[in-house]
């Protein structure tokens, strides 16, 4: 992303992490103003309460954040190692001590190994370019993913990056935003301005606990000259909501994006209040990781919040509707089809709206669901978080560090299924969110390199791209992230070895590299009658793939939970009971396509399965309990 003008960023391993970034800098090569927010948690990190007595403010050049370590109630060697920062990089950078601001986040009650960050600030400050990425990346602790937004105001460019998954509650729940501009614009003006903006942050919430580190900065230096303050708002509140979203759907452990929509209130604060309350119900929130279309707990928690502040909002006489369809309305259940419903909430997004029928307040608040992965990635942090002497920070993850009873569960279920798959042919077919998003590309990584761990022999084939050049980046990408690991993956061409020709498939070099212990990656290009290159579809690519080198299992990853009949996902169905169906969605034609093609050359078992749910491959095929759809002969 493009930084505006007289801006750098940096992010590189200062070691308070084992391996990751977690040293970021944002610089202005002039003095600039700053404007903020920061969380209302009175536990405070030793950052915030420095920057809070500082901004906003004119003259700043440099904001500096680390991950990794939060330098929260540390005592008052948290606010020296402030001090020291600080003093560090205003040196590296020519600039003065107090033109330096800074913020962390991390592990709460750990010491800052702030040597490791003074030894480091003079590379911070070499590895200044033109994009924000890196410093993005640094910042990140339980994300799975950067998070950047801007805009282009005529000649003035914003350019925005933030932090955020966990421990997001109304408070500020800004997690850590830094926004660079080259708008000329004071911190007299730029603060209410941004204070206005950051107000849809308070509509979001992932847990319901607010950070004793939330920072929201806007840095303008002014290069680009003035700015029509009304647009400028516009645009940074724009941001703020993209960047709000962004979080939302990065939620700790989060499968499902929540929008709870609240009108027909008494006033804006009640439809706020009530909106933030149903978006942080942790029942209304595992009801959605369920699927469970249960608007009890919705109007459970509307009539909780109207007795705790003796509103006058009666939850009986209000209508609830989730995915467009009414569940809830004149006092009474009105769905006729709970299976349908159910359904749509195993979407990625989920929307909520409860009218409350009691006046003209209406707000939106911002969620994700509760799954199981949140509960183990809080139960399990300060256990498996191990602090070196030399401060370095890492996470101890192993199986070693769990109850025996999880043990022997887990054991003994793995080893059930390790033992059935050892030696067999998987064809993989990625595309859609899975190839698209790049944190679902990475959960796809991790479950080929577990399936090839378990003795089964993947063969993935992908999209992503409609061209030769776009599908080799892509396949470039994949071969990389799963080299990370101990998989031996080698990318390939369908015009390779003449893999992939006109009607025909030549799977010896497949053949070749499964023999030699690799992990084939595709790219669906065939060669055409002509000798150009022709890209196929993927899951025709994959189908025709799976027939060639006798597969036992073909996974199509495809954008929809899988097949479904009278809104009820398909768990199982023959071949000819598939071929007789009048028409299929159009999410999964290409899929059921394919899979009748596979299974008619001799593939004994394809799986359709929700590439948009992450490690879904491993779910499907690891368990009893489909998650997706299976297609056999």
């Amino acid at each position: 992303m493009k930084l505006p003008l007289g801006f750098r960023a940096a992010g590189i391993h200062a070691g308070i992490k084992a391996v990751r970034k977690d040293f970021a800098l944002f610089e202005s090569e002039v003095p600039c103003a700053v404007a903020g927010v920061f969380t209302r948690n009175t536990a405070r990190a030793a950052p915030v309460v420095d920057a809070t007595s500082r901004v906003p403010g004119e003259g700043f050049r440099a904001i500096a954040i680390n991950s990794g370590n939060a330098n929260a109630l540390t005592g008052p060697a948290g606010v020296e190692a402030v001090e020291a920062i600080h003093a560090a990089l205003a040196h590296a950078l020519g600039a003065r001590r107090d033109q330096i601001l800074s913020a962390s986040t991390g592990v709460i009650g750990v010491p800052l190994p702030v040597d490791k960050l003074v030894a480091a600030a003079p590379e911070l400050v070499g590895a200044l370019r033109a994009s924000i990425e890196p410093a993005a990346e640094a910042m990140m602790t339980t994300d799975t993913q950067i998070k950047l937004a801007g805009r282009a105001l005529g000649g003035v460019t914003l350019a925005a990056a933030a932090k955020g998954s966990g421990m997001i509650a109304p408070q500020l729940a800004t997690l850590i935003v830094v926004v660079t501009t080259d708008a000329a614009i004071a911190a007299s003006v730029l603060q209410p301005i941004v204070a206005r903006a950051a107000r849809c942050f308070e509509m979001l919430i992932v847990d319901g606990d607010t950070s004793t580190n939330d920072a929201v900065f806007v840095m303008a230096n002014g290069r680009a000259g003035s700015v029509d303050l009304d647009a400028f708002e516009r645009a940074l509140g724009e941001i703020f909501a993209e960047l709000a979203r962004a979080v939302a759907e990065d939620g700790e452990g989060a499968t499902k994006t929540l929008e709870i929509a609240v009108k027909g209130a008494p006033t804006e604060a009640v439809a706020r209040d009530m909106a933030k309350a149903i978006a942080g119900s942790p029942l209304v929130k595992a009801a959605m990781f369920g699927a469970d279309p249960n608007y009890g707990r919705i109007l459970a928690t509307v009539g909780s919040r109207a007795g705790a502040l003796g509103l006058a909002v009666d939850p009986r006489l209000a209508r609830v509707t989730m995915q467009g369809v009414v569940v809830f309305d004149d006092g009474a259940p009105t769905l006729p089809d709970a299976a349908s419903l159910r359904s749509r909430l195993r979407a990625p997004a989920i929307a909520i709206e409860v009218d409350l029928r009691a006046g003209d307040g209406a707000a939106t608040a911002l969620g994700c669901d509760l799954s199981y992965d949140y509960v183990k990635i809080n139960a399990d942090y300060s256990s498996t978080i191990v602090a070196s002497p030399e401060g370095t920070v890492t996470r101890d993850d192993r199986l070693t560090n769990y109850s025996p009873h999880l043990k022997h569960a887990l054991l003994v279920e793995a080893l059930s299924y390790i033992r059935g798959f050892a030696g067999r042919r998987a064809v993989i077919a990625a595309a859609g969110a899975v190839i698209e998003r790049p944190s679902l590309r990475a959960s796809l990584a991790g479950d080929v390199n577990l399936l090839d761990g378990a003795g089964l022999l993947p063969i993935v084939v992908h999209a992503g791209g409609a061209d030769e050049a776009a599908l080799g980046a892509r396949n470039a990408e994949l071969v990389s992230l799963l080299n990370q690991s101990e998989s031996r993956a080698v990318g390939i061409s369908g015009k390779d070895g003449g893999l992939l020709r006109a009607g025909k498939v030549d799977a010896s070099l497949v053949e070749l590299l499964l023999g030699k212990e690799y992990v084939p990656v595709i790219a669906p290009i065939a060669t055409g009658d002509d000798g150009r290159a022709v890209v196929l579809g993927v899951e025709g690519a994959a189908a025709a793939v799976a027939v060639a080198l006798r597969a036992d299992k073909l996974l199509l990853l495809v954008d929809a939970p899988g097949l479904e009949e009278n809104g009820e996902l398909v768990s199982e169905i023959r071949a000819a009971d598939l071929r007789a169906r009048a028409s299929v969605p159009a999410a999964v034609g290409a899929a059921v396509a394919a899979a009748l093609t596979a299974i008619d050359g001799g593939v004994g078992r394809v799986h359709l399965v929700d590439g948009r749910v992450p490690h879904a491959a491993v779910a499907e095929l690891f368990t009893d309990r489909g998650v997706g759809t299976l297609v056999v002969r």
